[in-house]
């Protein structure tokens, strides 16, 4: 299945920028698609493998993290130096928050799966911790 992340309004603080942090989609342990928080957007595409067990649709794959039945892809956040990419933060994006009639549609192949959401907190620190909708929405288009 084809999954699209559109984060927005990334966090714009002196400090951020004067440490090169940057935010990206984690595959496996490593972090690849890094945006700076230069930049105002980001988007990150990618496909994730899905399989029926029991009757409930599973999915897996390199981009997905956590046990069967707890889901989910780490947007991470990280200072870069040189080749080095320290990882101080990550966002957890629950595929348990994706509406079941989205993720089977997006499993049958009726579209591409998008969540879009704020990279930034109410505080105006990089967005943390578990995205769970409203700060999150999913749409199939």
């Amino acid at each position: 299945m084809r999954i699209r992340i559109e984060g927005r309004e990334l966090p714009q603080s002196p400090e951020l920028r004067l440490n090169n942090v940057h935010v990206g989609m984690q595959r496996r342990s490593e972090v690849v698609g890094r945006v700076s928080v230069t930049e105002n957007d980001a988007v990150w595409e990618l496909e994730v493998a899905g399989r029926e067990v029991d009757g409930l649709l599973d999915v897996g794959g390199p981009w997905v993290h956590g046990p069967p039945g707890a889901r989910f892809l780490y947007l991470s956040w990280g200072a870069v130096h040189g080749a080095d990419f320290v990882m101080f933060r990550r966002a957890k994006l629950m595929f348990g928050d994706v509406p079941t009639e989205l993720l089977r549609d997006a499993f049958d192949e009726k579209g591409v799966l998008v969540g879009r959401l704020s990279l930034t907190d109410p505080a105006g620190d990089p967005r943390c911790a578990r995205v769970r909708p409203p700060v999150i929405s999913w749409t199939l288009e």
